[in-house]
């Protein structure tokens, strides 16, 4: 495999500081992840080239999802008419869709069951003119609160799929470090936010890894670079 020079992606800080310490956040290009791959191997095989000791490997969990078979093409998605109704009432994120696409409604009431879906939905509907907004993603769960929607500028073919939340993560970052001897972070992470779904130890807190993943290095449309080397510089 060629080595590639690590550089940061267009648009984003190689290097943050906070708490008077560096960290330089280096993305890793790999080829387009397929469902039901190896993972470890992919890890492996990626970084072998550059990590050294102490580095902390920074994992999208949108490449986990996608190897876990969780990345679902929205053709063999039959959107209810409850999801296609619901999708009226969402905020549309401007960053990306979000839920509010009948296919990725129609996957958080499957993560979600119906029982839950549509207390989270009354009570958000209840609270509301009290000026208490967000109860719906505060009550759904986590599973189907990190459902990631079909995305135009992302790479193909996942432009065009729904993300479901990966399975196991903690123990996904823990195997990772036993097999490969680094400490490693599963995130969700975009431009408006971040945060840890796994991590493979508790000393790796999640106010951490948000803040040394400030900005999303790895970025969310076509940069390719759904891992990344932490290094403390």
């Amino acid at each position: 495999m060629e080595t590639q020079t690590l550089q940061p992606n267009k648009g984003k800080q190689l290097i943050v500081e906070f708490d008077g310490k560096k960290f330089a956040r280096y993305p890793i290009k790999t080829h387009v992840v397929q469902p039901g791959e190896d993972l470890i191997k992919i890890i492996k095989d990626y970084l072998v080239h550059y990590a050294k000791t102490g580095d902390v490997i920074f994992i999208s969990e949108k490449m986990v999802a996608i190897t876990q078979r969780r990345s679902i093409p929205i053709k063999d998605i039959k959107p209810s008419w409850l999801a296609k109704n619901a999708v009226r009432f969402v905020y549309k994120n401007p960053g990306g869709l979000g839920i509010a696409t009948p296919w990725t409604m129609q996957m958080v009431i499957k993560e979600a069951g119906l029982p839950r879906f549509l207390f989270a939905s009354f009570v958000a509907i209840i609270a509301k003119p009290f000026g208490r907004t967000g109860m719906f993603y505060r009550l759904i769960g986590q599973r189907a609160k990190a459902i990631d929607g079909p995305i135009p500028h992302a790479m193909p073919p996942y432009n065009e799929c729904v993300t479901l939340s990966p399975l196991n993560t903690k123990d996904i970052a823990k195997k990772i470090k036993n097999i490969l001897g680094y400490d490693a972070v599963i995130i969700d992470s975009n431009d408006l936010g971040c945060e840890t779904m796994g991590t493979s130890s508790p000393e790796i807190t999640e106010d951490w890894a948000c803040k040394v993943f400030k900005g999303n290095p790895l970025g969310q449309g076509r940069e390719q670079t759904p891992l990344g080397i932490v290094r403390k510089i």
